[in-house]
């Protein structure tokens, strides 16, 4: 207590000397001791020294006062009390995650008892993957969690779409995908002027172009026949695979033109170009096409070597010594 009086009395000192002129006669020490008013130095009735002049009292001019005691009484807490974050998920590992999943199991409490449609009936919709998720809320997601939370999104979305309310088709559309390629549809080959059909296959490194047309079953590869393009008859059966799946080897006339790659990727473009171009002259072969597996691309590729292997994924023998 004597050291914050020594030093109120000392601040007080400075001020009052900064406030004189220069030309002004120093007082005494004890008539400055005299000037300054303290109050009660009782702890319940001060805390601090006031620098400001008592402006409403008339009878204290220039004088310094102690400010008045700070009441606590207004502010009582609980002994116990402890701030309350808003999410009921801000001290897990993934808190943003763990929001949308619970908003899932709010909304599937709410309404679980909406009738469904079967599966086979359901709108087919391609949904972000884990990675999507990771990405979009820059969390580290684990998989057994994501598949619990997109199993209550298939399930949200196998209500009828007649009943399903409008906040359930909102959180179901933030976990589509912005780019549904179930909804895309093929756009389909022409046929010109000249009866021809412009089907493009690709196989690895290859990629052919064929122009099918009506005819007695010519085939023409750059230029060359069948025969003379293709040396090994496996290759030659893969090439017109499509034409013989359907029994069509003497209807069309083809003429190919393949670039990159090896025989066998040159081959196998050739059968999906084919197959392409054969479907803009009769769609209902789709079927049977489809089971001699000419419609869908081939999309294995040769894998990269890597550093440290021999090959792709060969190591090099271990040797003791």
């Amino acid at each position: 207590m004597m050291a914050s009086l020594r030093h109120s009395i000392t601040n007080a000192l400075r001020s009052s000397r900064q406030s004189c002129s220069k030309s002004a006669q120093w007082q005494s020490l004890e008539q400055q001791f005299g000037a300054l008013r303290i109050s009660s130095l009782a702890p319940s009735s001060s805390r601090s020294l006031s620098t400001h002049a008592h402006d409403h009292n008339p009878n204290v001019d220039g004088q310094f006062i102690a400010a008045p005691a700070l009441s606590v009484d207004n502010f009582k807490l609980h002994p116990y009390a402890r701030a309350v974050p808003v999410s009921p998920s801000y001290f897990t590992r993934t808190p943003r995650f763990y929001d949308n999943y619970l908003s899932l199991e709010k909304l599937m409490e709410e309404y679980e008892d909406l009738p469904v449609i079967p599966a086979t009936a359901v709108e087919r919709v391609a949904w972000k993957t884990l990675e999507d998720i990771r990405k979009e809320l820059g969390e580290q997601v684990k998989a057994s969690e994501f598949a619990r939370c997109l199993a209550l999104v298939k399930r949200l979305n196998s209500i009828h779409p007649d009943l399903k309310p409008q906040e359930i088709k909102d959180v179901l559309d933030s976990f589509r995908r912005n780019v549904q390629p179930f909804t895309n549809v093929a756009k389909p080959i022409p046929i010109d002027q000249f009866g021809r059909a412009c089907g493009v296959g690709k196989r690895k490194a290859s990629s052919a172009r064929a122009f099918v047309v009506e005819g007695t079953g010519e085939v023409l590869i750059n230029g060359k026949t069948l025969a003379e393009y293709f040396g090994r008859v496996h290759d030659r059966e893969s090439a017109v695979w499509a034409l013989r799946a359907t029994n069509r080897i003497d209807k069309y006339n083809v003429w190919v033109k393949v670039e990159g790659g090896g025989t066998t990727g040159q081959a196998e473009a050739i059968t999906l170009a084919i197959a392409k171009a054969l479907l803009a002259h009769e769609p209902a072969l789709k079927p049977a096409l489809r089971r001699a597996g000419c419609v869908t691309r081939d999309p294995r590729k040769v894998e990269r070597k890597k550093h440290g292997h021999v090959k792709a994924r060969k190591m090099p023998t271990w040797v003791k010594r």
